[in-house]
């Protein structure tokens, strides 16, 4: 990048020089043939008339006017030339200052969307690359904004939707226990069943709105520390065996042992078991999810992989953005918020690190390399 502007440094450094032979030049002439050339002799006449006028003879005034000019005649030289320099070096950085003008007119419209690229002079190109690269990421984050404001907002309109029919259920099989005292247990144990579940599943509605919520007004704060990573693998596979008997899967860990690692074992574990649920989730009935782990040369490398359909790769680049759903059906199953992997990723690129995803026609994996902080 410090080479880019060779053509404004040749620019100004052939300016500066110009600058500096024009004042030479013109001061050399002005010396030559003005004042030692006419008016040599009617200047120091001029001065000694001045001095006489004041109370001295010609040989004292001719005195004075050997000592004050001609004996100085270096330092009215060099002064000269340094007020002729001034002046034409002030009328060469108009061109200067233009460069400056061009770039606040261009800074005025950086935001413009549109496609055309950003004009600047020649000399300026290299800053015109910038502000074009600059107007494009600006403009796609804008879009990217209203697109995730658009997603959320279709988001909440669903889940408000979703919350009537577990609410209606609920308020009914209840109304129904209570107007009917005298229902038969077996009954009364089905109805009161199915509220049970329904009352689960408002609960995580709500709490899809509550994770909506924390996570466009709270940033995420890390709390490092030293951590057995291999432990907490374990330990998160050991506790998975009730989510993912409901679909009957298992969990198989092949992790190598003693990784240690420093970072937040707390938002690193949320990072984790978004990921096994995004498997449960997504994985076939009956199936395998498995979690590797291997550290080599300061970095922790964790693979997530589980037997399902293969994800497009379009949507496997948006994979990470918030408030994206993979399948766009609410079911009770995969209805999800769209926020479990955008967090995922926010936290380990605050840990220094990064998440990826590949899916193949057999298998999806989710990749994540850490730094281990350990020296």
């Amino acid at each position: 990048m410090k080479n880019n502007y060779r053509k404004l440094k040749r620019v100004i450094l052939l300016r500066t020089l110009l600058v500096t032979a024009l004042s030479a030049a013109l001061g050399y002439g002005i010396l030559t043939f003005l004042v030692d050339g006419l008016f040599q002799d009617g200047f120091a006449e001029l001065v000694v008339r001045i001095f006489m006028k004041l109370g001295m003879d010609y040989w004292q005034a001719a005195g004075w006017y050997g000592r004050i000019f001609q004996m100085n005649k270096e330092v009215y030289v060099i002064g000269g030339f340094l007020v002729l320099f001034l002046i034409f070096f002030y009328l060469s950085i108009g061109k200067m200052t233009g460069y400056l003008n061009d770039i606040s007119d261009v800074l005025e419209n950086v935001l413009d969307d549109t496609d055309e690229p950003i004009v600047l002079p020649s000399e300026l190109a290299p800053m015109a690359d910038i502000l074009t690269t600059l107007r494009t990421r600006f403009v796609r984050r804008e879009q990217q904004a209203v697109e995730s404001e658009q997603k959320k907002n279709e988001l909440v309109v669903y889940l408000a939707h979703d919350l009537k029919t577990p609410l209606t259920t609920v308020i009914a099989y209840l109304t129904m226990l209570d107007e009917h005292p005298e229902m038969p247990a077996e009954e009364r144990a089905k109805y009161t069943h199915i509220t049970l579940e329904k009352a689960i599943r408002l609960e995580e509605l709500i709490s899809e709105f509550f994770e909506i919520t924390r996570f466009n007004l709270q940033d995420i704060v890390l709390e490092k520390e030293p951590f057995d990573l291999s432990m907490l693998l374990e330990q998160l596979a050991d506790e998975s065996y009730g989510m993912l008997g409901e679909k009957s899967m298992t969990c198989a860990v092949d992790v190598e042992e003693g990784l240690l690692m420093n970072g937040d074992p707390d938002k690193l574990a949320r990072v984790f078991d978004n990921l096994l649920r995004n498997a449960a989730a997504y994985g076939k009935p009956g199936t395998e999810v498995l979690i590797q782990a291997r550290g080599s040369g300061g970095t922790m490398t964790i693979v997530f992989t589980n037997e399902g359909p293969q994800i497009p790769q379009k949507k496997l680049e948006m994979i990470f953005e918030k408030f994206y759903r993979i399948d766009d059906s609410r079911s009770s199953k995969t209805g999800g918020a769209g926020l479990g992997l955008a967090i995922a990723k926010q936290i380990v690129e605050l840990h220094g690190g990064a998440i990826t995803a590949t899916s193949d026609s057999k298998h999806t994996r989710f990749i994540v390399s850490l730094p281990s902080g350990q020296d």
